[in-house]
């Protein structure tokens, strides 16, 4: 049982770790999650090679720890694709994040849904089921551990939900 829990627990900081890579036209040190430059020939995390900050609610300053990455970082940032220009003015790289029009946060909150999250749920329900009905316990014991194994994943998914609209809000605010 304890063990369901926490990859259900495990599931829900998954959940959060992918919104919080959506932007919602404020500047997120979190947003450059995932961003490899490359340091001499080898893909490293931007966090590894750079000091990142958020002087303002709308920007990003990257100061690298060798000036010699600035390029190597400016181009990573463009190759990844993240809706926003680079620049660089030789000491650091500074991102402005946009004001997001309706239609991009439209995109957003489709972006933004838990649908993976209440599958990885699922999956984890079906598996304790069927873990508990290998133990082939008494019919009342069994009874009683599925009902709670419904009780979790009915925890579990009204999380997911009030995560959800959550992010939907902050994604909405103008």
């Amino acid at each position: 049982m304890d063990l369901t829990e926490k990859k259900m627990e495990q599931t829900i900081a998954s959940l959060q770790e992918k919104l919080i890579t959506i932007r919602a036209g404020r500047a997120n040190p979190a947003m450059l999650n995932g961003i490899m430059v490359s340091y001499y020939g080898t893909p490293t995390p931007i966090q590894s090679v750079a000091n990142i900050t958020v002087p303002e609610a709308k920007q990003l300053f990257i100061k690298p720890y060798d000036r010699s990455t600035l390029k190597d970082i400016e181009r990573a940032i463009n190759e990844a694709n993240i809706g926003i220009t680079p620049t660089n003015n030789g000491e650091i790289i500074i991102l402005t994040v946009p004001d997001l029009t309706e239609d991009r946060r439209r995109d957003y909150v489709k972006q933004a849904n838990g649908e993976e999250a209440k599958v990885a749920l699922r999956n984890i329900r079906q598996d304790a089921n069927n873990q508990i009905k290998k133990e082939e316990y008494p019919e009342d014991e069994e009874k009683l551990y599925l009902e709670e194994i419904q009780e979790l994943i009915t925890k579990y998914n009204k999380i997911v939900d009030e995560e959800i609209k959550k992010k939907e809000e902050e994604l909405m605010q103008v």
